[in-house]
């Protein structure tokens, strides 16, 4: 059995660099992109089991992102995280489909044990 994929977007290489590190303790591997239009041409984006994606990026912003995933016929748990604690962005994100939706810096523990329940329900075109 594979491991699951966690799909990381996110501007910053370090916190990039740490989420890999971290899920790999866990037994999952984790694909980590610096920008949305890197990962919607990866073929992470068919792999991914739960995509991570910050709000603000370089381009297209991680709402927009979460949008053009919900519009495909399968998509994984989305969770999107942000630096930026603005409740218009919390409800845009809730109200488009986001498993859940974290602050930085990331609660380490909340945001493995909401991966984990959203891999544990599976996914689908609209959940």
């Amino acid at each position: 059995m594979t491991a699951p994929l966690i799909a990381f977007i996110d501007d910053d290489p370090a916190i990039g660099e740490a989420i890999a590190n971290f899920f790999a303790a866990y037994d999952y591997e984790a694909a980590v992109f610096n920008d949305a239009e890197t990962f919607l041409a990866s073929t992470a984006i068919d792999r991914a089991d739960c995509i991570i994606t910050d709000v603000r990026l370089g381009g297209m912003s991680g709402l927009d992102l979460l949008d053009r995933l919900r519009a495909r016929p399968a998509c994984p748990p989305v969770i999107v995280i942000t630096a930026f604690p603005q409740d218009a962005i919390r409800n845009r994100a809730l109200s488009a489909g986001a498993t859940a939706f974290f602050l930085k810096p990331l609660p380490m523990d909340e945001l493995l044990a909401s991966v984990m329940q959203a891999l544990a329900k599976g996914f689908g075109g609209t959940q």
